[in-house]
């Protein structure tokens, strides 16, 4: 009902899934910044969640994860599973009863897995978008491999939710958890192209400023700031910043070109 890629960049760690399955981000991912990440999937066993990030922060290799889950699951035949974890490949298991078209590659840092497929093609557009993306950041490299698969046909039933969910230390909101992103598109008829929306508005609310882009809040831009400022009804910069949520992203004396062009943006007007 599912296909999904759990990946490795780094110290980040992360998933991202879509099916025909109503708020799959609540069932498939499970992911600590210190430990990896795994999907559970097919008939998911919600029990792998905890059990595997359990084997995976006492060093257990993905693949002996995979093997130890399970092993002691009667219900193994109908599952699908994909793990990784700080180093070395990516382990994914898919039992022999879950639906046709059903199963998974993976290689160092990720695995990829799927079943109710329109076909293998889904697996292998997944794997070369993933690999083709060696550039990007994670939250980004995992979604061109989702939108990969969606391309190549998906869930063969069609669509309906779709999830990404990534961990790396220190990197929720205020340096205050792990949780880099956390994002769920529970239903919806084209739930990957949402989810890209949904990322490009958490980059702009919750990414924060490329220290090289600055620019310095300074004479005729100082000013111009000001007047925009206090057209959308605001005495200071960091007041019409908090309104808009784009706190993360200001530094003082200077100001993040991707502030300044939302401050300048016709829609920002009376916000």
């Amino acid at each position: 009902m599912t296909f999904s890629i759990v990946a490795r960049s780094g110290a980040a760690f992360g998933i991202a899934v879509a099916s025909k399955f109503l708020s799959v981000g609540a069932v498939v991912p499970a992911a600590d910044a210190g430990a990896g990440a795994l999907a559970t999937q097919a008939t998911a066993n919600l029990r792998y969640r905890p059990q595997g990030l359990t084997l995976l922060r006492t060093g257990v290799p993905p693949a002996d994860v995979v093997a130890g889950l399970v092993a002691t699951d009667g219900e193994h035949a109908h599952r699908q599973l994909g793990v990784v974890g700080p180093q070395g490949d990516g382990a994914t298991y898919t039992g022999e009863k879950c639906l046709d078209w059903a199963g998974g590659t993976s290689g160092d840092g990720y695995a990829i897995q799927g079943n109710i497929l329109t076909g293998p093609e889904v697996i292998d557009a997944m794997e070369a978008a993933w690999l083709e993306a060696a550039d990007a950041d994670l939250d980004r490299r995992l979604l061109a491999a989702l939108a990969a698969g969606d391309a190549a046909g998906g869930d063969r039933r069609g669509r309906q939710s779709a999830a990404l969910h990534v961990v790396a230390p220190g990197a929720g909101y205020g340096g205050m958890n792990d949780t880099a992103c956390d994002l769920r598109v529970d239903d919806h008829p084209h739930p990957v192209t949402e989810l890209h929306r949904l990322l490009d508005m958490h980059t702009l609310l919750f990414g924060t400023p490329d220290p090289d882009t600055l620019l310095d809040l300074t004479g005729e831009l100082a000013e111009e700031v000001r007047r925009l400022v206090a057209a959308r009804g605001h005495t200071a910069l960091e007041t019409w910043a908090g309104v808009e949520n784009l706190e993360n992203r200001l530094v003082p004396g200077r100001i993040d070109p991707v502030v300044l062009a939302h401050l300048r943006a016709p829609d920002a007007q009376g916000s």
